[in-house]
């Protein structure tokens, strides 16, 4: 089997690459958290290099591609810890063009492939915990318009989205509604999470909404999978860096008059991460090759994926750390900002206990030995 890449998609990684080295360094980062967590103009830079019409059909203004040039991008952004929500933005097209009628497709996904609109899942719920198919938002319909009533927590930029991709239920049923922030019942309330990045509780009371989809379930399971994707490709390019500030760190910092890089014990230790980053990484691989497979293939890759690199991750992070000693963990170095995005990823659509146990519910009698 051939893992090589195109040479499409090293040229979308290298321009991918370069914009994060050249426009969105440690200090642009820094000052993206004070203001709040999302830079507009860091977005709308995204837009410009076609980042943002990744998923989207050239039809409505888009570049067409694909889950592993997705992956490509989300990797090479993750080296730079980039806050803005380009995830959201490849799980909104995705599910618009897959799901939504034509006229919501034309009347959304042109601006979101120019950036000028942005549109996230809002799907979490206190009560819920990762459970896709448990949900209290409800949705009525009068006439011809639906309206929304519910909240949902830890909405990727959600004071700065323009629309939600919101699940309700509507008798008995769920289903799949976007509604607009500006919409009336709809208030947002803003703050910062651990990685620096902005998220929101979103209360909507009676909010007017378009209707997606009434296969609510089947598109929010697409849309988190997606999600996992994006997700564990982010973890790979955070976790190549975390290794890499390891390695220079280990080389320039002496003990006994020489390198600790030189210590034995060590060296065996950033041996073992550097196994764990090669298992997250082709587990990465595995998830978005299965993106577009079969819908129980595809969840059970996805909670594969995701567990052997909430595994991987914690185990980089950590030991990073301890690796460097007290300065991984100063705010002013940021080894330890990597270390903080990499926490957060592992919670990110549901944590690694959550999807071992996916991993074991979805387990045949050949204990995923063959399948």
């Amino acid at each position: 089997m051939d893992f090589d890449f195109s040479d499409d998609q090293e040229q979308l990684r290298d321009a991918v690459r370069k914009w994060v080295d050249r426009s969105y360094d440690f200090e642009r980062r820094r000052a993206a958290v004070r203001a709040g967590g999302f830079d507009g103009a860091a977005y709308r830079e995204l837009a410009e290099l076609g980042l943002t019409g990744l998923y989207i059909p050239e039809a409505h203004g888009g570049m067409g591609m694909g889950a592993v040039e997705a992956m490509v991008v989300m990797e090479e952004l993750g080296r730079g810890m980039v806050l803005e929500p380009l995830s959201q933005t490849l799980i909104a097209s995705g599910v618009i063009a897959g799901y939504a009628p034509q006229d919501v497709q034309a009347q959304w996904l042109p601006r979101m492939a120019s950036g000028e609109a942005l549109v996230v899942l809002a799907h979490q719920e206190r009560a819920a915990r990762w459970q896709l198919d448990r949900c209290d938002t409800q949705a009525t319909q009068t006439g011809d318009t639906w309206r929304v009533r519910g909240t949902k927590s830890v909405v990727p930029a959600g004071d700065h989205a323009d629309a939600f991709l919101v699940p309700a239920m509507a008798q008995g049923t769920m289903g799949l509604w976007l509604v607009q922030r500006q919409g009336a019942g709809v208030v947002t309330r803003g703050y910062i999470t651990q990685d620096g990045s902005r998220a929101a509780e979103v209360v909507m009371t009676d909010a007017p909404a378009t209707l997606v989809t009434r296969e609510g379930l089947t598109a929010l399971e697409h849309a988190v999978d997606i999600g996992i994707a994006a997700v564990c490709a982010e973890g790979v390019g955070v976790m190549d860096k975390t290794m890499a500030l390891t390695a220079d760190y280990m080389n320039t910092r002496k003990q006994f008059g020489v390198a600790i890089a030189s210590f034995q014990a060590l060296r065996h230790r950033m041996a073992d991460m550097k196994m764990q980053q090669e298992l997250g990484r082709s587990m990465s691989y595995y998830a978005s090759l299965k993106l577009n497979a079969p819908t129980e293939e595809r969840r059970t890759a996805m909670a594969r994926a995701k567990y052997q690199l909430g595994v991987a991750m914690r185990f980089v992070g950590q030991n990073a750390v301890q690796l460097h000693g007290g300065i991984a963990v100063t705010d002013e170095y940021i080894g330890s900002h990597y270390f903080k995005k990499l926490t957060q990823l592992e919670l990110s659509f549901g944590d690694s206990l959550h999807h071992l146990g996916q991993v074991s519910a979805r387990m045949k009698e050949t204990a995923g030995v063959f399948s």
